[in-house]
């Protein structure tokens, strides 16, 4: 959304007066395909693939700070209320060692839903804080007040996703609105990033994380809402390691009593990128997900089990017996020419070996892909960016035996949005002059839904994949189309 754009645009101040070493860029592709020329140029061994940045490279940190000064004074001819709400932080403090910004954060979108002939709107009011003590530690936190009108199709999504009277805006929190026509909710964001050696980063916080090169990703995206974690960063050489711990919760579970909070669970993800050359990149990522308690209601918690970030968790996970939900996921990179790149990504959720070669389509073998292409200044043109891509998932990828402890996180998917069962192709071609930027989308998605409450085709990743409806001939877009 708009206001992750907003924090992108005020928060490089700081970073420069941090020397980079422990600050995050707020992730929003709107504003990370302007980095594409560098990102992707062959003369770059950047780790695309981890987001958000920690803008340490001092090749696209050049491009970044380029970016942020278009159009920004260096004379001060300019007046105070000019330099505030376009070039400044409202406020500012710069010591030796240390550094602090605040910043009013206001928004005003409006639109069109032709369909259904009715304005939309958003209308944010936020704030963000953000500083550095040293060039070790950085801290960040930023939160938005928000009403909006949707289209429609928006408001369908919501209303289907409701718990009880309970409803959610994608990607974002509660909606305190109850089903009325203008949705009012909160969001918020909190980092504090510490840098004890140059290869290490250590960050705890409660945000997102995304895995890949693309718009989406079948790994780990951003669509689903925050949530708190953990995290360390190692860079050695060509290979930057990642290990994240997560607690999430799961609304749709069933509850223990009335009484009781959402049900919980936990996450770790491992993620691996190697930069084989300048043109070409590898990446290994697992997951294992699993409850905080069992459907008895007995404690489990934290799995130490699990604190090892220097495993991949699937033998791990088979050999301490466990029914916990697990995912691996492959990358892949390769610059064909100067800033343009294909790019791919394939989890795999369940595999019967007996069941693949047969060719029966077994609902046991659960996995998606995606394949993409991607550059920046083409034809010529200067800062106009593309992408076209293409998304798959299998029936019944991502959900699981129990339904706490499926790929998803409030309601939402930790991947595609589509959940599973589905095909997508989405096109975007970006153009960026000053301060004036320019967006075109187009999406194209083929899913199969259920035809009825009790049956399960295999695209809500929140029902059991027990249940499936066809265990045998399944075929992805199966189900009502």
């Amino acid at each position: 959304m708009s206001k992750k754009i907003l924090s992108v645009l005020v928060v490089w101040l700081i970073a420069v007066a941090a020397q980079a070493q422990s600050v995050y860029l707020p992730y929003a592709y709107q504003f990370y395909q302007k980095l594409d020329s560098s990102v992707y140029s062959n003369q770059s061994r950047f780790h695309s693939s981890m987001k958000p940045f920690l803008i340490e490279d001092p090749l696209i940190n050049q491009q970044y700070q380029t970016l942020m000064n278009a159009g920004v004074d260096s004379l001060n001819k300019r007046s105070w209320l000019h330099r505030k709400i376009f070039q400044e932080h409202l406020v500012d403090i710069k010591e030796e060692g240390f550094t602090a910004f605040i910043d009013f954060l206001p928004d005003l979108t409006a639109g069109r839903d032709f369909s259904n002939n009715k304005t939309t709107w958003l209308n944010t009011r936020g704030y963000q804080i953000g500083g550095t003590i040293g060039s070790k530690f950085y801290f960040y936190t930023s939160g938005y007040e928000n009403q909006a009108v949707f289209a429609d199709y928006i408001n369908r999504y919501i209303d289907k996703n409701k718990i009880s009277t309970f409803y959610f805006v994608p990607g974002q929190a509660y909606d305190r609105s109850y089903g009325k026509p203008t949705s009012d909710w909160s969001y918020a964001t909190a980092l504090l990033s510490y840098t004890p050696a140059k290869y290490l980063n250590i960050a705890l916080g409660q945000d997102k994380t995304f895995i890949g090169d693309g718009y989406r990703s079948v790994l780990l995206s951003d669509y689903a809402s925050n949530y708190p974690f953990f995290k360390l960063t190692a860079t050695l050489g060509n290979v930057r390691y990642m290990a994240m711990w997560a607690y999430m919760q799961d609304p749709l579970a069933t509850k223990f009593s009335y009484q009781d909070d959402y049900r919980r669970k936990w996450g770790v993800f491992h993620y691996l990128d190697w930069n084989v050359s300048n043109k070409v990149s590898l990446g290994f990522f697992d997951s294992i997900i699993w409850g905080d308690k069992d459907d008895l209601g007995n404690k489990r918690g934290f799995d130490f089990n699990y604190i090892n970030p220097f495993v991949f968790l699937r033998p791990l996970e088979a050999n301490i017996g466990s029914g916990d939900n697990a995912l691996l996921g492959f990358t892949g990179k390769y610059k064909f020419v100067d800033k343009s790149a294909f790019y791919g990504q394939f989890a795999l959720d369940e595999f019967q070996a007996k069941d693949f070669l047969s060719s029966n389509g077994s609902y046991r073998n659960k996995y998606a892909w995606q394949l993409g292409v991607r550059g920046a200044d083409i034809l010529g043109i200067k800062n106009l960016n593309y992408l076209l891509e293409i998304n798959n998932a299998k029936p019944y990828t991502y959900s699981e035996v129990n339904e706490l402890i499926n790929y998803a996180h409030n309601t939402e998917p930790l991947a595609h949005p589509f959940g599973a069962n589905f095909r997508e192709v989405v096109g975007i071609l970006n153009y960026a002059f000053g301060r004036f930027n320019f967006y075109g989308q187009a999406d194209f998605g083929h899913y199969g839904l259920d035809p009825s409450f009790n049956s399960n085709y295999g695209k809500d990743i929140f029902k059991l994949y027990p249940d499936a409806s066809r265990t045998l001939g399944t075929f992805t877009g199966q189900g009502l189309t």
